[in-house]
């Protein structure tokens, strides 16, 4: 029995295909979709010489009321695409392909008012470039795509968009994601209590010396293949840093908003494209709700018996809210928020946790109170993974930013005490190859877990003064490592910016509220007359400590779980309470990734521009120092550094 193929479209695509299929299969023509599709129709084709978004918009909403597959092919601004083959009730539609072409674009923001304009003037008749060679070798591919599909054979467009440049006719085909937010296929749950109950079960190490349930090289196909695309990618580019002293890599995660980039570093630059892209991904996810849909809408004064209290977590002062322009209002617990659920390990139970905490602060507008950044956000191979890296995450901030605030005066570690030879030769390769001597200072906080501030200092005449960064692992010696490759990403390539903005950054010395930026906190550090601030740690004249003086906690599990245990143990000792808010999306959960943020109340969270400095709420930083006997009483307000952190 022949199959019946309904062509949609007209013009010389159209045509070309209706000619290379009639031979085979019983064609059916129509201009337009009008009333539907005749009933015994196998195969649709959307078919034109323009681009109408909104045809193919209108072939989402009648044909997914169907069980008829469909396939599209048109011209954009010189470029065919063909693809992709859409099963109605199956996620990755036209709609979701459109969304990924278009964050792939590198003009995203004007191609979203070309499709809206496009959209009301129903479509590009004929693009001028779509010539009939061009044309023509879309209709070959097009035709076999329909006899592969009819025949019960492989169909490359199942999840694929093909793209033909008919200027040169240089083709290439990219695999997308669905968009777990499309408003044609996506099938997201409705957040829940349910949904958020956390019950931690065993994640074995991958070795006795590793802190990850899962093997790199056993994933890096599927995440290069799933989420790296110049086009359709999650992520579209990759770039090497050749300058700085170790293997430092990015990839680029593009948003309308702009494109950020997010790093890698380790000893190969293999291993390091493939953190970037981890990296990116855990940051994609961070960004809004993808997993579940935000369904509570409230004020706090009525969920304040289940709910997270925003004052626990830090805000800003009075006088920072009365600043004219300041983009922040205080929290108010009449206003309605949007909420989503979390998981409290101390009180054993979902918690609510105000949208704008659990994920970044862009786009709540009016009813944003502080500006939430990725602090806590991790990626693992199983939730407890995520879990326990989210929190050394918000340990290592909260360790770094208490020692800037508080001033502590900490004890100074020797490297080269920790009997590590990759280590020493981190150390070494920092001096010789990028010029800069290591200043390591042990940061563990009344918790017990290690963490690391870290200095770099710089020994040419030119270039970043200092450096900052942190660390915090319950293996200090992996916290170090740690720290140094963070540092190792500002060294040598930000030097020539540092010195051609040095009269900007001079400002910022003189001039705190000039600091706007997460950049400007690390090159004003690039100043050699910053260094006087530093003196609470540089004039600390005792002798240096080994790795086995300072630092106590033990590990030697061969599960993930029963180290994160451990963690919130000690944290249920010390009445500090860790929520855990699950971020994993569809496009994780398909190569078992879980990412989660990780709230810790009380802990010091990191901002970036300080004007929107968040201490208010959080007396723990007047405390602490005490509790650790750096000094002999609380501290108040007026005694913390007044000067920018050096976070970069």
């Amino acid at each position: 029995m022949n199959s019946f193929v309904l062509i949609v479209g007209e013009g010389v695509l159209a045509d070309c295909v209706s000619h290379e299929l009639s031979a085979n299969y019983p064609i059916i023509r129509k201009s337009n979709l009008g009333e539907g599709i005749p009933s015994y129709t196998d195969l649709v084709l959307f078919l034109d010489d323009g681009w109408r978004p909104s045809v193919h918009q209108n072939a989402e909403e009648v044909l997914q009321k169907t069980s008829t597959p469909w396939l599209r092919g048109f011209v954009s601004f010189g470029e065919g695409i063909v693809g992709p083959l859409v099963q109605p009730g199956a996620a990755g539609c036209s709609q979701c392909a459109d969304m990924r072409l278009l964050m792939g674009s590198r003009d995203r923001i004007e191609m979203v008012e070309v499709q809206q304009r496009l959209e009301l003037a129903r479509g590009m008749e004929r693009d001028p470039w779509a010539s009939r060679t061009g044309l023509l070798q879309m209709a070959y591919l097009i035709g076999g795509e329909v006899q592969n599909l009819l025949r019960g054979d492989r169909v490359y467009s199942e999840g694929k968009v093909y793209s033909i440049d008919l200027k040169t006719l240089k083709s290439s085909w990219h695999s997308f994601l669905p968009n777990p937010l499309c408003p044609v296929c996506g099938q997201l749950p409705d957040d829940s209590r349910d949904l958020a109950q956390v019950s931690l079960q065993p994640s074995p190490k991958i070795s006795s010396s590793s802190f990850r349930s899962r093997r790199l090289d056993e994933i890096k196909e599927d995440i290069v293949n799933d989420y790296l695309d110049n086009r359709t990618g999650i992520l579209n580019s990759k770039m090497y840093d050749l300058v700085t002293p170790f293997a430092d890599a990015s990839v680029n995660l593009p948003m309308l908003a702009g494109d950020e980039g997010t790093g890698g570093r380790t000893h190969s630059y293999e291993e390091s494209i493939l953190t970037a892209i981890l990296e990116g991904v855990e940051r994609y996810c961070g960004i809004k709700p993808r997993g579940k849909r935000t369904v509570v809408h409230d004020r706090y004064r009525n969920l304040e018996n289940q709910a997270l209290h925003p004052l626990r977590v830090g805000v800003h002062a009075k006088e920072q809210y009365a600043q004219p322009g300041f983009p922040f209002k205080p929290f108010d617990p009449d206003r309605t928020i949007d909420w989503v659920w979390g998981y409290s390990f101390l009180q054993e139970r979902p918690i609510l946790v105000p949208e704008l905490l659990a994920y970044y602060s862009v786009g709540h507008g009016t009813e944003g109170f502080v500006y939430e950044t990725s602090n806590g956000c991790a990626l693992g191979g199983s939730l407890e993974e995520a879990i326990f890296h989210g929190i050394m995450e918000v340990i290592e901030r909260d360790s770094f930013l208490m020692t800037w605030y508080a001033k502590l005066n900490l004890p100074r570690i020797d490297p080269f005490t920790a009997n590590d030879q990759e280590l020493e030769l981190m150390v070494k390769r920092m001096r010789v190859v990028a010029g800069y001597d290591l200043y390591l200072y042990d940061a563990t906080m009344e918790h017990g877990i290690p963490s690391i501030f870290a200095i770099a200092k710089n020994r040419k005449e030119k270039g970043l003064n200092l450096i900052c960064a942190a660390g915090a692992h319950l293996d200090p010696v992996r916290a170090v490592k740690g720290a140094i490759h963070e540092l190792a990403g500002m060294m040598l390539n930000l030097d020539e910016k540092f010195e051609a903005n040095k009269e900007e950054y001079e400002r910022m010395l003189h001039d705190s509220s000039l600091v706007r930026q997460m950049e400007d906190h690390g090159m004003l550090c690039g100043l050699p007359q910053v260094e006087e601030r530093f003196s609470f740690l540089f004039d600390e004249n005792g002798p240096m400590r080994s790795f086995n003086e300072r630092f106590n906690w033990k590990s030697n599990h061969a599960d993930l779980t029963d180290d994160l245990q451990d963690i919130l143990q000690v944290f249920r000792r010390l009445n500090l309470e860790v929520i855990v808010v699950d971020q994993s999306t569809p496009e994780t959960i398909r190569n078992g990734l879980y990412c989660v943020k990780v709230l810790i109340p009380g802990m010091l969270p990191m901002t970036f521009g300080h004007h929107l400095t968040r201490l208010t709420g959080l007396e723990r930083v007047l405390r602490v120092p005490m509790e650790l006997k750096f000094t002999k009483e609380p501290l108040t307000i007026e005694q913390l550094n007044p000067h920018p952190h050096p976070f970069p």
